[in-house]
């Protein structure tokens, strides 16, 4: 209530200067939608949700593929701790589906373009089965995807018992034999992730031990063999040849005390074996989708750059949110974070492009005089209520 009592004041103090001019409002497209979100995870749907809060008409296009979509249960997010991923994105479009202005589809965008048409820049998005769907800014929720090792037995068991994420699912596995998967340059911030959780740590690296990696974690982080050792931690270099599955924590499991008994068996090269209940992975991840960089938007380290003030890219009117956004913090409480950040910008956008077909193009200077960053400042206000 606040954002738009602030809102309906603004444009009360335009009023007057409105009034004394010609009123032109041919420099806003017409489309079929305020705003398009690619992406219905958590980022997406939050984003869907508050732009329905304020009635901006918005179409989210999911193509029903999620990074967390084999997990048990999501955790760490208040008032869904334990709940399926799939359950979790269930209630919340049932939940938004009671905005008139909201609606979601089940499609896969295959390109975006920016058209510069006559009445202004607005965007064309075209899905795999050939419709197309037109709005004034997009939001790109679209995720990353993990690039999981041949390994026979990790894809397997990927989010179940093997995982990326101390906090979406290290619990589960507290006090158990466990294994860190990945370079040995990684070991060492896993093992500091991992400490208070699990003691019994072995550093699978898979060949990675090598003199040039030993030079680079020399410099990097001095010190670094002993630390491990003083924590106790193995580390195993011999190649992995399988990861086995002996027992499922999803059918052995303890409800009482959230825990799963997962059990594998690590092969290596020389005919090894270790007993492991669970992982952590360093494996590295890139963009799930390609459409943000031919709309402009830049890419550093398979991230979307973003300004975290805003969610805004460099390409106008194209915001990135959730974990293939730059902010560097990959997980759903914070995804939402940003998709609520991106709709808010995202309406300030729309109504400061609105607010200026109140006025003549003489008076676009008195315009940014009077507003200022009076909206800008409604997020800083939004967040401290």
């Amino acid at each position: 209530m606040g954002f738009l009592r602030n809102l309906s004041t603004f444009l009360l103090l335009l009023a007057p200067i409105s009034e004394a001019v010609s009123i032109p409002r041919a420099s806003i497209p017409s489309t079929d939608y305020d705003a398009l979100v690619v992406g219905g995870g958590p980022s997406g749907l939050s984003a869907l949700s508050g732009l329905a809060r304020v009635r901006r008409k918005t179409l989210l296009l999911d193509s029903a593929e999620y990074r967390n979509g084999e997990t048990r249960h999501m955790h760490d997010v208040i008032g869904n701790d334990g709940t399926v991923p799939a359950v979790f994105r269930y209630n919340a479009r049932e939940l938004i589906a009671k905005y008139p202005t909201a609606f979601m589809k089940n499609a896969t965008v295959t390109s975006i373009v920016s058209v510069n048409g006559t009445n202004g820049t607005y965007f064309l998005t075209t899905d795999a089965a050939g419709e197309t769907y037109t709005s004034r800014k997009v939001i790109l929720a679209t995720g990353l995807s993990d690039i999981i090792p041949d390994t026979p037995g990790v894809k397997e068991a990927w989010q179940r018992g093997i995982y990326w994420c101390p906090w979406c699912d290290g619990y589960e596995h507290r006090d158990q034999p466990f294994g860190i998967l990945g370079s040995i340059l990684d070991c060492v911030g896993s093992t500091m992730e991992m400490e208070t959780l699990n003691k019994d740590i072995i550093a699978f690296v898979n060949g990675t031990y090598t003199d040039e990696n030993v030079a680079i974690l020399d410099k990097k982080r001095p010190g670094w063999f002993t630390q491990l050792q003083r924590y106790g931690v193995a580390i195993e270099n011999r190649t992995i040849m399988s990861i086995e599955r002996v027992q499922d924590g999803a059918v052995v499991h303890d409800v009482a005390t959230d825990t799963e008994f997962d059990q594998f068996v690590v092969h290596v090269a020389d005919g090894t074996t270790f007993n492991r209940s669970a992982f952590i992975t360093n494996y590295p991840s890139v963009q799930h989708s390609h459409l943000g960089a031919p709309l402009g938007v830049k890419i550093y380290g398979e991230k979307m750059d973003v300004d975290p003030a805003s969610m805004r890219t460099a390409a106008p009117g194209v915001f990135a949110v959730g974990d293939a956004n730059s902010d560097n913090s990959t997980n759903v409480p914070h995804a939402m974070f940003t998709g609520k950040k991106a709709a808010v910008f995202l309406h300030v956008e729309l109504e400061k492009e609105y607010a200026a077909t109140l006025l003549s193009k003489r008076d676009e200077s008195l315009i940014e005089e009077r507003m200022g960053s009076e909206l800008e400042d409604l997020w800083k206000r939004l967040s401290k209520s």
